[in-house]
């Protein structure tokens, strides 16, 4: 317990500071090695399936996304560089399976070459995907206000579900997946998530302006002009958050589950490996990115 409280404490604020202020490549470059390092991870977990997993191709294709996210994330409108993502990312999944399959090719055992390929796609779906999105989801009209919703409804979700299925969980939710996951920490978890939702969005123009006066943000990345926030979108949008990364964390555990082992690995003293710390938002990233891009378009840069 010290362990994993001692690790958060060191990495809340890097992370929020990386969020808030990092110029958009380095963000960029931050979120790629999160991302190689959890692929790795994953792959090393696939092998416990009896995949023979492919690594450098699976790296380099990864990193080559990252690459292009912080070479043409400067100069853009949210918009055109909206679009260009969309764009990449349709080519890259389109290609994926191609350029895997070519490489297993050469592998002796032909019975391998499916697997290993399966693997390195997933692994891009699974992870590369919603890291990507993260990194895109900077870049919007109060990128930085988003980025700070996800993060706190998703941490104070997984707080409470901790600590109240601890103390009070009788329901097992899914006791073959995650023996200790319960019902009443799954309610704790959308109650805490929701509000802290509430607050941000009632409190979003005084928490964007300390932000903006103590130079954590540019104006252009907190959420102004939003006085009345309309509570019925907020309320549904953080309830989605919270179940998709309540389902990521069990996506993640039934993962582990079928490999036999209990963390993803050991880089994090007291969480276990990247892949359980981000396990949650692998799932919330791609919820938050829709409504953000698709459903709340920035009329002004407020």
């Amino acid at each position: 317990m010290l362990k994993r409280i001692a690790t958060a404490v060191v990495l809340i604020p890097i992370v929020m500071l990386l969020v808030l202020r990092a110029p958009m490549p380095v963000l960029a470059v931050v979120a790629a090695a999160v991302t190689l390092i959890t692929v790795h991870e994953f792959l090393k977990l696939t092998e416990s399936y009896g995949v023979q997993p492919m690594r450098l191709p699976t790296y380099f294709f990864i990193g080559f996304l990252f690459l292009v996210l912080a070479v043409t994330s400067t100069g853009e409108t949210p918009q055109l560089y909206t679009l260009k993502f969309i764009v990449a990312i349709g080519f890259a999944c389109a290609i994926a399976p191609f350029i895997f399959l070519t490489i297993t090719m050469r592998r002796s055992q032909m019975s391998d070459a499916y697997p290993a390929a399966a693997a390195a796609i997933f692994a891009f779906a699974y992870i590369a995907l919603p890291m990507a999105m993260l990194v895109t989801l900077r870049e919007q009209i109060a990128g930085a206000f988003w980025l700070l919703y996800l993060l706190l409804v998703v941490w104070a979700g997984d707080i409470f579900a901790y600590f109240v299925g601890r103390s009070l969980g009788r329901h097992l939710m899914a006791p073959r997946i995650s023996p200790k996951k319960t019902w009443e920490g799954a309610a704790a978890s959308v109650a805490a998530s929701l509000l802290v939702g509430s607050l941000l969005f009632t409190y979003a123009l005084q928490i964007s302006s300390f932000l903006l006066r103590a130079r954590l943000i540019e104006r252009r990345d907190g959420l102004f002009g939003l006085e009345k926030p309309d509570w019925l979108p907020i309320v549904l949008l953080t309830i989605a958050v919270n179940i998709a990364a309540q389902l990521g964390d069990l996506v993640e555990s039934l993962i582990k589950r079928g490999a036999g082992v209990k963390d993803s690995g050991t880089i994090l003293p007291g969480h276990g490996g990247m892949l359980d710390r981000i396990d949650a938002l692998l799932f919330a990233a791609p919820v938050l990115w829709f409504y953000a891009v698709a459903l709340f378009p920035p009329a002004r840069p407020w």
